[in-house]
């Protein structure tokens, strides 16, 4: 008898908490009346015992036992790093005083 567990693709969106990540996980689904395909978000909370995922990776998590409260998916794989872009607050606001300078001589 092999059980079936499910599992999950989707991207770390958030790794601050110890050992857990949240993953979004996408599902498209069909409407009926207005014939679209709509894109519905689900995010679950994943045991990631050795801290290896970090936001921004795709990653495949498969169900398990309840973990805590709110835990019942773990990290089965690392499936791609994801990049991300770090921006400090200094860059920001060079860029929005560039922009609003631009802004005021095409005016004039």
């Amino acid at each position: 008898m092999t059980a079936n567990i499910k599992s999950r693709i989707g991207v770390v969106v958030s790794d601050k908490m110890d050992k857990t990540v949240v993953v979004a996980v996408e599902t498209p689904k069909h409407h009926n009346l207005y014939k679209k395909t709509i894109r519905r978000i689900t995010k679950y909370k994943a045991h990631d015992g050795k801290n290896e995922a970090r936001r921004a990776d795709l990653v495949r998590i498969v169900e398990t036992r309840p973990l805590s409260k709110d835990k019942r998916w773990r990290v089965a794989e690392i499936i791609k790093k994801g990049e991300l872009v770090v921006v400090s607050p200094e860059e920001i606001q060079k860029e929005e005083l560039q922009r609003t300078e631009a802004k005021a001589d095409d005016t004039e």
